[in-house]
């Protein structure tokens, strides 16, 4: 499915309220876990040790809480885009729950609603919040309210 497109920075105030759209669906491998593991040094059992973790609390490996997080950057984009944006960059987070594990071989997408969009220099500071969801679970896997700051261009 093709994103939603806003025309305008403009545009996207009077969307405030509003849920944005979802993103597709991404695999949560175990080679995706494993990567991330390497890139932060969290090799935590529960992650990385298949065999451990198939005998563990979650009944196999799950994703780092922040693998999870990490990959709004990578879904936003699928759900909307802004036009008249040069670039976006990671601003923060107001509050993060991991409320759910994510199962490695888990199929992962996010919704976003628009909380805010504040004037800044040269572009605006956006605060979203995002929900990370597996598909046929009963509740979120992640709820986060994540800021990013968007540059004209």
């Amino acid at each position: 499915m093709a994103p939603r497109h806003i025309e305008s920075i403009e545009a996207l105030k009077g969307l405030i309220g509003e849920h944005l759209g979802y993103s597709e669906y991404m695999d949560v491998s175990q080679e995706r876990v494993n990567k991330f593991a390497e890139a932060t040094g969290d090799f935590q059992w529960i992650h990385i040790d298949v065999e451990k973790a198939n005998a563990g609390p979650f009944g196999g490996p799950i994703a780092h809480g922040y693998l999870t997080l990490s990959l709004g950057p990578v879904l936003l984009p699928q759900a909307f885009t802004v036009g008249g944006i040069a670039m976006g960059v990671n601003y923060g987070a107001n509050k993060v729950r991991f409320i759910a594990p994510v199962k490695v071989g888990s199929q992962i997408r996010a919704g976003f609603k628009l909380l805010t969009v504040e004037d800044t220099a040269g572009g605006a500071r956006v605060t979203l919040e995002a929900t990370f969801e597996c598909e046929g679970a009963s509740k979120p896997s992640c709820v986060a309210e994540v800021i990013f700051q968007y540059f004209a261009g």
